[in-house]
């Protein structure tokens, strides 16, 4: 994957370049220690993934993430735990919190390549609904998915991922259109990213939503409205 790295600390910079280093999947292209340039770098060149802090000077990381092209992805780098939930909000892949450990870079990365993956040669779309069941159509074969079997459904870009116990299916469709395709009472909107299936929720608090096979955040504008319902 070809990357850059954007981050106004020259220390934080290096680090990420000796990661980087470690992974032979991983191609970097430049570094940036600001915003400045990086809009005119991205038409000019094909970036897969952005490795990009958020507290820097002018424009910060969280601004400058929701203006990134959807063909990019993007990793937060950043020494500050508290902006974890606003980066579920901006669509981010992961969130890394420096220092930043061999092991949960490559986790992170290899999340990032999944999602790559499945925007590239996974792509579906839904042909109908019923009272128990959406179908969605893929490589010319019809899949009834069946509510029932849906866990949690991720907006990724203009794409949602409806993630099931056996699959994920991937469709070019926003997550407003397709969370007013399913039944209301079942499916709960939790954040700008995500709905799930009530459910499945095992466990929650004011932050998090946890079902067998993730952990969700709960976006801050939805919490009021979601909180009495669980």
């Amino acid at each position: 994957m070809n990357c850059i790295i954007i981050d106004d600390e020259p220390v934080a910079r290096l680090g990420m370049e000796d990661l980087i280093a470690t992974d032979q999947h991983l191609h970097l292209m430049k570094t940036f220690k600001s915003s400045v340039g990086v809009h005119q770098y991205l038409k000019e060149n094909h970036v897969d993934l952005v490795f990009l802090d958020i507290e820097m000077p002018g424009i910060n990381g969280l601004e400058l993430a929701a203006t990134i092209p959807d063909n990019t992805l993007v990793i937060f780098t950043t020494a500050y735990s508290q902006y974890a939930l606003d980066s579920y909000e901006v669509e981010a892949i992961d969130y890394l919190v420096k220092p930043i450990a061999l092991d949960r870079f490559e986790r992170a990365v290899q999340k990032a390549e999944n999602y790559r993956q499945m925007l590239l040669n996974y792509k579906a779309s839904v042909e109908s609904t019923s009272h128990d069941y959406i179908m969605v159509r893929v490589d010319r074969m019809n899949h009834k998915i069946f509510y029932r079997d849906i866990i949690y459904i991720e907006a990724l870009k203009d794409y949602v991922i409806i993630y099931t116990r056996k699959n994920k299916f991937i469709t070019w469709m926003n997550l407003k259109t397709i969370h007013s395709k399913l039944p209301q009472h079942q499916f709960l909107r939790v954040s700008k990213r995500n709905v799930v299936n009530r459910n499945e929720i095992v466990s929650f608090d004011n932050n998090m939503i946890i079902t067998a096979d993730a952990e969700i955040a709960i976006g801050r504008a939805f919490r009021e409205d979601i909180l009495p319902k669980l």
